[in-house]
């Protein structure tokens, strides 16, 4: 039985960057206007967006807005080394089919046995299989694709080239409506140019100070002004060190929250009390060493 469908033209979800930019601001999610761009020309060519960049930076929660903003159903595929296509596109529910064998099946006929423990029914389907499915407007995150093999490439290269999904006991399935679709990477190793030639591409990075400071008022806006901007100078300087792992605008939102809820002001100097900045480094850095290092640096 084949579900074959035809792809209808892509109704996009944004009209146009500055409507980007406003729907994402007001999920709280506050873009650049490279990250704005590429996300209306993604929507409106009906091709997947590549991020990359440092953990942390709003790679995975920019797919995550996007899909709250215009109220999307969002749908994430993991990736990590050894997925594979029972854990991306689908699987049998064997449980529930040696049951149906076991009971008789289809009056104990073998070909009409097997027609119906393959069918609809005992169908699992995964996260590419379910935005394929998806009719109405949706939002594919496929996250970290860099920690999977690269055999996986191959699997996604061919669901992101035709939107479609082949299951041999049913057929292909096609999209109806193309996802939105989002990789993600943290640049562990090197994609495949055939992945990227299929993707427009965008590199989110640390923010500017201004930027960031926007992003905390508006994820942490009880944190007065004064105090966020004396913490993102400690924060630059952090990442102006050699650590392992230098501190993410999540972990920048974190440590507001921490100085927020031990209710620490800016001190007249302009600084932050240095006993709570020096009690609270495990929230933005999570090796010793880093600890260490940027204590000696900070002079706490």
């Amino acid at each position: 039985m084949s579900t074959n469908t035809t792809i209808t033209a892509p109704t996009a979800l944004f009209t146009s960057v500055d409507d980007v930019a406003a729907a994402l601001r007001e999920t709280g999610y506050i873009p650049s206007v490279a990250t704005a761009t590429a996300v209306f020309l993604a929507d409106k060519l009906g091709k997947p967006l590549l991020v990359e960049g440092p953990a942390g930076v709003g790679k995975t929660e920019l797919a995550r807005a996007c899909a709250q903003a215009r109220e999307a159903r969002f749908v994430r595929l993991q990736c990590y080394e050894g997925i594979d296509e029972a854990r991306a596109l689908y699987e049998w529910n064997h449980a529930k089919q040696i049951l149906r064998i076991q009971s008789g099946g289809a009056g104990g006929d073998w070909d009409d046995t097997k027609q119906d423990v393959f069918s609809e029914e005992f169908l699992l389907p995964r996260p590419l299989l379910q935005a394929v499915r998806e009719s109405g407007p949706s939002v594919l995150l496929i996250d970290e694709a860099d920690k999977a093999d690269l055999e996986f490439e191959g699997l996604l290269l061919e669901v992101l080239s035709d939107y479609a999904v082949t299951v041999p006991e049913l057929g292909t399935i096609t999209a109806v409506r193309k996802p939105l679709v989002f990789l993600t990477s943290n640049a562990t190793r090197e994609l495949s140019e055939a992945l990227k030639r299929r993707c427009l591409y965008l590199h989110i990075d640390f923010p500017d100070a201004e930027l960031e400071l926007s992003i905390i008022r508006s994820r942490v806006p009880d944190l007065s002004v004064e105090v966020a901007q004396q913490l993102l100078r400690v924060i630059s300087t952090l990442r102006g060190l050699d650590l392992k792992k230098k501190p993410s605008v999540s972990e920048t939102l974190d440590w507001c929250r921490t100085l927020l809820a031990l209710g620490v002001t800016g001190t007249a100097n302009g600084s932050i009390d240095k006993a709570a900045l020096r009690s609270t480094l495990g929230v933005v850095l999570k090796h010793q060493v880093d600890i260490e290092t940027a204590a000696a640096a900070l002079g706490l």
